[in-house]
């Protein structure tokens, strides 16, 4: 069967299906566990409510606590993967939407304890930070003690949460349910269009005629749903507004850097110095590709281009794995085991499937083990997403192993630095391979169209644009589709200058992006591959010390802040210099672009 052929779920090649049994083995038994989970709720309600007196008493809560947190994330896990596997299958859907409905319905039994546990005297809650297990949770918890409300105002805030975490649903469904797309015709050959096929197919296709056409009709059928997706990310951003202005916060952007626990000077340090000094560098690659096509000018439509297309090779799942292996090698045999066990026990889901989620992304279960889900497409490029998504996966089941489910997630702001080292230590790793400059120029031009290129310029993009859309929130100002396509357009131009023409349609690339109903999340694609850079440059050149130090680092969860976890790594982030260090680094693979030409 071809793994590259777009099917129903039903016909896809199980194979390369990801196995989703490791969380529960039959319906009967998922179903049973949420039951299970209820019924904990309910005995830690009236075990606990009103009872948190004593260390002893609150230490137990501590762990009746994580217990039902992690089956949460279990049974969570279980419900929505399915949905991102097959977003047609309505018996999925309507698992999903129970599920969810039900872990609110938890989740406000169990509102009560951070009200309460904040109020306990500090004496008290020092003795129940003895057990390291709690020492990180408690004083999180007392550092943001003046924005938790009263225990009836936690309450009802509780019961809105899945009003509030609906609006991403909402999105979804729009984006993989009701935009289809006509089939559309180039040169009489006729080409079917779905989002994963321009996304990962048409968008860097080197036929200038399809490529353009693609972008024509992608954007035109995308425009249709404008509004709606505007009134959704309006409705979104007005309820964080909401909370964040009942927890006390000036502004909806310190409430949600809050919760990353990151300062607003390393947020905007991140956005401001990438616009001011990377623009030079890519309006320069923008100009290789102009010369690389023979193109007459440069649009949005042609920015995703590979540099030496023609060295361009096709990869098989199985190649992909002894590629990734051999070059992540570098950090040791366990590292390796892992790998080796997330396509032995099939934690990947690589086919091309009708109602499947965009993109690709890692999930991370706390009793069981990571998932990744991938579109495959077959090409070389796909082996550095693969590395990147493990990536996620290593860091997930490393920290796993050491910390407690309440500990074992990094801040969003350093989540995609295990990823980005991964990719930048293959994509080093197929440098050292290569044997002509023709495939070292290709290779080069791969870390910036592919590593850089998505993470510092179309997830940067993303995250100034969010920024300016954040402000009209704090001013207490709405937003229609066509105010976001002129903050987006803008953000383009500013960025491009006068190198890059901004096409029609490319203002409507803010509908694409799941990330904004995230929180800050477009921002940290950089600022975690500003770590990556240094960490993987490290790793290359100082091997096993450098290796292990990183390893350490992945393994301390949220026990340390991003700063911390940074430091462990070897790398300062209270400074400016990884981030100007890595914009260099960008400049010169660009110049090593150029010297590979001649």
């Amino acid at each position: 069967m071809d793994i590259l052929k777009y099917c129903k779920r039903e016909e896809a090649d199980p194979q390369y299906m990801w196995d989703l049994s490791a969380l529960y083995k039959t319906e009967e038994e998922f179903e049973k566990a949420v039951h299970t989970i209820d019924l904990m709720a309910d005995d830690f309600k009236k075990n606990y409510e009103n009872k948190l007196k004593s260390a002893d008493i609150i230490k137990n809560a501590m762990d009746d606590y994580r217990d039902i947190v992690a089956n949460i994330d279990r049974i969570a896990h279980y419900a929505s993967l399915d949905v991102e596997a097959d977003g047609h299958n309505e018996k999925s859907q309507k698992r999903a939407m129970t599920t969810f409905t039900k872990i609110a319905d938890i989740e406000n039994k169990m509102s009560f304890f951070e009200t309460e546990l904040v109020q306990v005297d500090e004496q008290t809650l020092e003795e129940v930070k003895n057990d390291t297990n709690n020492t990180r949770y408690i004083d999180d918890l007392l550092k943001k003690k003046e924005h938790i409300l009263s225990k009836e105002v936690e309450n009802v805030i509780s019961k809105f949460s899945q009003t509030f975490s609906s609006f991403y649903e909402i999105y979804n469904t729009t984006k993989i349910h009701d935009i289809t797309f006509p089939d559309f015709e180039v040169n009489g050959k006729k080409y079917e269009m779905t989002y994963n096929l321009f996304e990962g197919v048409y968008d860097n296709d080197p036929d200038t005629d399809l490529r353009r056409k693609s972008y024509e009709v992608f954007y035109n059928e995308l425009a249709k749903y404008k509004n709606t997706t505007a009134m959704i990310y309006l409705s979104h951003c007005q309820a964080e507004k909401a909370e964040s202005e009942l927890r006390g916060y000036d502004s909806v952007i310190d409430f949600l850097l809050d919760r990353q626990n990151i300062s607003r000077e390393l947020y905007d340090r991140q956005l401001d110095v990438i616009m001011q000094e990377l623009p030079k560098h890519m309006r320069k690659y923008a100009q290789i590709i102009k010369k690389e096509y023979d193109l007459d000018k440069v649009t949005f439509m042609d920015l995703k281009l590979d540099v030496e297309n023609s060295f361009s090779k096709n990869i098989s799942v199985e190649d992909a794995r002894n590629l990734v292996k051999d070059g992540l090698s570098i950090l040791g045999e366990d590292y390796s085991k892992m790998l080796d066990r997330a396509f032995d026990e099939k934690w990947i889901d690589f086919v091309n499937t009708f109602g499947k989620s965009t993109g690709a992304f890692c999930a991370s279960p706390f009793l069981a083990h990571p998932y990744v889900l991938i579109s495959w497409t077959g090409k070389l490029t796909e082996a550095i997403v693969l590395s990147h998504e493990l990536g996620h996966a290593g860091q997930s089941y490393i920290s796993q192993k050491t910390q407690n489910v309440l500990d074992n997630d990094p801040s969003m702001y350093f989540v995609e630095s295990p990823s980005t080292t991964n990719e930048l230590i293959m994509s080093r790793y197929l440098l050292e391979k290569a044997t002509t400059d023709q495939e070292r120029r290709y290779l080069s031009g791969q870390i910036i169209s592919r590593t850089y290129f998505h993470n510092f310029v179309t997830h940067f993009i993303e995250g100034y644009y969010q920024r300016e859309v954040y402000k009209l929130i704090d001013k207490k100002e709405g937003f229609t589709a066509d105010d976001l396509s002129r903050i987006f357009k803008e953000t383009l131009q500013k960025f491009w200058g006068e190198d890059v023409e901004i096409n029609e349609g490319s203002e409507l690339t803010w509908m694409r992006q799941p990330h904004y109903y995230m929180g800050l999340y477009p921002y940290t694609y950089s600022a975690g591959l500003t770590i990556g850079t240094q960490v993987s440059k490290m790793i290359v050149e100082e091997g096993k010390p450098a290796a292990d130090r990183w390893l350490k680092a992945l393994a301390l969860g949220s026990t340390e802040d991003s700063v911390g976890i940074a430091k462990a790594a070897g790398v300062d982030i209270t400074t400016d210099k990884p981030l100007k260090d890595t914009i260099e680094y960008i400049g010169k693979v660009i110049d090593d672009i150029e010297k590979y030409d001649k």
